[in-house]
């Protein structure tokens, strides 16, 4: 069974699980039912249905929905006692499906690729794979040691490392080339050079600074003129392709919106400087497009930098999934520091079983074949546009990625920026998750969409929403 539809290919990935400190009193999504200890074996020649669900993260766009099911296809021919169905929702309507099943008690076996954010709208319904591991003899000692723990909660071990998606500055060269300036930093910790030769600090400073040249009118102007006329642009210089408000104040530097007592609400001073940064270019130094703007076909229609209308855009690994009509001369740059260090974002996908399943067994042995088989592993990591957690696939992936952009030659500032993580991420866990998570996002709409807005006033009443809403767990 599978729904086709498409929804963007970001969201829900993070890199760091709740604190078991933070973890909420009692479950947020609707009960699961409980798993039997023991399942009865089918009966002879009958095979076990296991239910794949896609949606909560990548996976949705038409070309990952081709591979996720040859990899299906492949899974049943070479299985005699499990039959594998992929279910596919768009992204938008995904939570809810999901939480309409688990509440009736007919839950999907396998959820992913998810992140630390879709997880957490989830939080308690995942399976602790401890038992599962010892009775199957699967050895973990094939990852990293840091990423098998980076899954372990107080819940037990609830996911097991497949898909890691570092960030960068993604930047189209012509562009840079027609303003006269030079590209971003190819490394971390070199300069920038501006255009009379001066080196400069590659900050959220010099980002606005080169984004105003290189945000242009019907007439030829940039954002630095007199004569720009910010009702008619044809060239942006700067979007955070599919950056939700945490995410950006992730880059700022990171932080969480719940205390340490995981109760009170809080902004962190970091977002709270994103957030004013990014309102002042759209609507003050006119180099970030608005809601509006990027809603428009010209623009993309929600997916700017892929309109080649964009100069530069700050995301992730996984937008390489989605990258069609940008031309062939953007490439990758290291990201921007603020006050004077790099403050990244990691995000991080796997696949979960719902603690619900019927047929545990059958579910981790599908797990374990799409973490770890050699026929799908590796497709569907290049289709979702992951690095693999595991070593061994990591430079077959960027060969791969090389003939998919044979332009692009600075694959190797992906790697680099798995030294910048958001701990805490910025998708982490927050009492009344699903709730604070859309207001949060209600918010960062209202900053693209309206002019004029005491921001700080607008901040201080998001806290206090956040607060109300994060009551209600107590």
């Amino acid at each position: 069974m599978a729904v086709l539809a498409l929804a963007a290919c970001g969201g829900g990935k993070a890199t760091e699980a709740p604190k078991a400190t933070e973890a909420p009193a009692a479950t947020e999504a609707p009960a699961a039912t409980e798993a039997p200890a023991a399942t009865e074996a089918p009966a002879s020649g009958e095979k076990v249905q296991i239910r794949w669900f896609v949606g909560l993260g990548t996976g949705t766009d038409p070309e990952q929905q081709e591979v996720q099911q040859q990899v299906v296809d492949q899974f049943n021919k070479t299985h005699d006692n499990i039959e594998l169905v992929l279910e596919v929702v768009p992204y938008d309507s995904s939570r809810d499906t999901l939480s309409t099943e688990i509440a009736s008690g007919n839950g999907p076996d396998i959820i992913g690729p998810v992140g630390i954010g879709g997880s957490n709208a989830f939080y308690g319904q995942w399976m602790d794979l401890t038992p599962l591991i010892e009775k199957s003899g699967f050895d973990t000692s094939i990852f990293n040691d840091e990423l098998v723990k980076f899954y372990q909660t107080e819940e037990g071990q609830v996911g097991l490392p497949f898909a890691v998606f570092p960030a960068a500055v993604f930047y189209q060269k012509e562009m840079f080339d027609e303003a006269g300036l030079n590209y971003p930093p190819q490394k971390y910790g070199d300069k920038y050079v501006m255009p009379d030769g001066s080196e400069v600090e590659w900050n959220w400073d010099t980002i606005r600074e080169i984004g105003k040249i290189l945000t242009v009118d019907a007439n030829g102007e940039d954002a630095t003129s007199d004569a720009f006329d910010d009702q008619n642009v044809v060239q942006y210089g700067y979007y955070p392709q599919w950056q939700s408000p945490e995410h950006m104040g992730a880059f700022f530097g990171a932080g969480s919106l719940v205390a340490d007592d995981g109760k009170t609400a809080q902004i962190p001073d970091s977002y709270n400087a994103a957030w004013h940064w990014y309102y002042n270019g759209i609507w003050n130094d006119k180099f970030i497009p608005s809601d509006p703007v990027t809603a428009s076909p010209e623009f993309g229609a929600g997916n700017a930098f892929n309109s080649g209308k964009v100069a530069m855009a700050i995301t992730h690994m996984w937008y390489t999934c989605c990258i069609t009509d940008a031309g062939e001369s953007w490439d990758l740059a290291a990201l921007p520091a603020y006050n004077g260090e790099v403050h990244g974002r990691v995000d991080a996908d796997t696949f979960r079983i719902w603690k619900g399943t019927q047929h545990p067994d059958a579910a981790f042995e599908v797990l374990t074949y799409l973490l770890t088989n050699e026929d799908a592993a590796p497709k569907l990591l290049t289709v979702y546009g992951a690095m693999p957690a595991l070593p061994q696939w990591q430079d077959a992936f960027f060969a791969s990625k090389s003939e998919q952009y044979p332009w692009v030659e600075n694959w190797d500032i992906m790697k680099a920026g798995l030294a910048y993580p958001d701990i805490p991420s910025a998708e982490g866990w927050m009492p009344n998750w699903n709730e604070a998570w859309d207001r949060v996002d209600a918010f960062g709409s209202l900053m693209a969409n309206e002019s004029g807005l005491d921001l700080d006033k607008e901040i201080q009443k998001l806290q206090e929403d956040l607060q109300v809403i994060f009551n209600k767990a107590q």
